[in-house]
């Protein structure tokens, strides 16, 4: 038979690693002929846009590439996949694509709403009675699928981010005059990636001071008493605060925009500017040196500072991925299981792709403090295993080499 694979959600030092892994699986399994790959997620399946990897992908040397190579090589998409009852049209498209190109296994890699498509359709073609099978491969930096202990693509995140800070605190601490800098992470609901900026305390920083994350209610009088108080003992204070944070206007004293939040087709608000309102609000109340830095979307594809544990890994569950398929799973999302932090080990498992639609995992209230502006030493030992190792990159001229199809 033939296989297809997509790549979905936003982009990632990771994902084309668990492309990579998906084809050099398929190579390996006798009764896969043509790997295909559909340009633009799920859209490329519906729109029959598919590209043979098989052509583009020939040698070691691309392969390679398409390793350290970030974001989507075959683009993404934001598309929801309606239910049956809203629109089958879609389904059959679908259906019709694959058996057009003889497919009998679809790998989707993406987050929590990739796998609201592999359970529907799944289900749709347990259904119809058609024996293609689809299976979910993990991705996303914000590390809030449930079922798994940690996403690809988060632990290079964490590392960019944790390096960025580092990078700031050096940065910062040059004057004899006192600051605060602000430090936006991307995070909308789950903390995971701001929280990760802990790991600098294994390399002996104190630094970020404060850690403010979307899973508890913030606070503008505490925030401003917390950064009071870090003043009092450091100089250049560091504050990591995730973008999903929500001030109460009324807190703030500032006017807020006018109108509804824009949101996607899955209802995820569009933020950012969490940061500079804040650096507002200690201008205006404790009339010290502030800046906000955002660090926006860098982090999710800096592969020239990615984890070689988080690159490995993605390449290696899609691979898992490919085996279960091949005996026979669907519907489901090969995920991580961690058995231990010392040494760092974990095993892959099929888990129900229903489980992890639309689901979110929040970073654990056990690990925050109880004063909600840090976190704790045992998010340490959970981040530090996911950001270590480095990748040799190919460079060319001075800079990285990107495969492009």
């Amino acid at each position: 038979m033939n296989i297809a694979v997509a790549q979905s959600g936003g982009p990632t030092c990771a994902i084309n690693a668990s492309l990579l892994g998906v084809y050099r699986q398929a190579l390996k399994e006798n009764n896969i002929e043509h790997i295909f790959g559909s340009i633009n997620g799920i859209e490329g399946i519906i729109n029959d846009d598919l590209v043979e990897l098989n052509a583009v992908v020939r040698t070691n040397d691309d392969m390679e590439l398409l390793r350290q190579t970030p974001s989507t090589v075959l683009g993404s998409c934001r598309y929801k996949l309606p239910e049956v009852s809203e629109d089958a049209e879609a389904y059959r498209k679908i259906i019709g694509t694959l058996e057009r190109h003889g497919i009998g296994a679809f790998f989707y890699i993406g987050g929590n709403d990739s796998m609201d498509t592999v359970d529907k359709l799944s289900r749709y073609m347990k259904k119809q009675g058609k024996k293609i099978l689809v299976m979910g491969i993990p991705k996303t930096i914000d590390n809030d699928l449930v079922c798994t202990d940690h996403t690809p693509g988060f632990g290079s995140a964490a590392k960019y981010v944790a390096t960025t800070v580092q990078e700031i605190i050096r940065d910062s601490s040059v004057y004899s005059i006192d600051s605060v800098t602000i430090i936006e992470v991307m995070g909308r609901h789950a903390g995971w990636l701001t929280a990760s900026s802990c790991v600098l305390r294994a390399n002996g920083e104190q630094a970020p001071h404060l850690i403010y994350l979307p899973e508890n209610k913030f606070s503008v009088k505490s925030f401003l008493e917390d950064v009071r108080r870090a003043r009092q003992v450091h100089k250049a204070v560091i504050v990591a605060v995730s973008e999903g944070i929500r001030l109460d206007p009324d807190e703030t004293g500032m006017e807020q925009h006018s109108g509804a939040i824009p949101v996607d087709v899955f209802g995820h608000e569009a933020l950012s500017g969490v940061g500079k309102i804040l650096e507002s609000i200690v201008s205006r109340e404790i009339h010290c040196k502030v800046r906000s830095i955002e660090l926006n979307v860098m982090q999710r594809c800096s592969s020239h500072i990615s984890s070689k544990t988080d690159i490995d890994e993605a390449e290696a569950i899609a691979e898992d991925a490919v085996k279960a398929a091949m005996q026979g799973h669907t519907g489901k999302m090969m995920a991580f299981k961690r058995l231990r932090n010392t040494p760092y080990t974990v095993v892959t498992e099929p888990v129900d792709a229903s489980l992890v639609a639309n689901a979110e995992r929040f970073f654990p209230q056990e690990w925050i403090n109880k004063a909600h502006n840090n976190v704790t030493d045992e998010a340490v030992d959970y981040f530090l295993p996911l950001i270590n190792g480095e990748q040799i990159i190919r460079m060319k001229n001075g800079l990285p080499i990107h495969y492009h199809i």
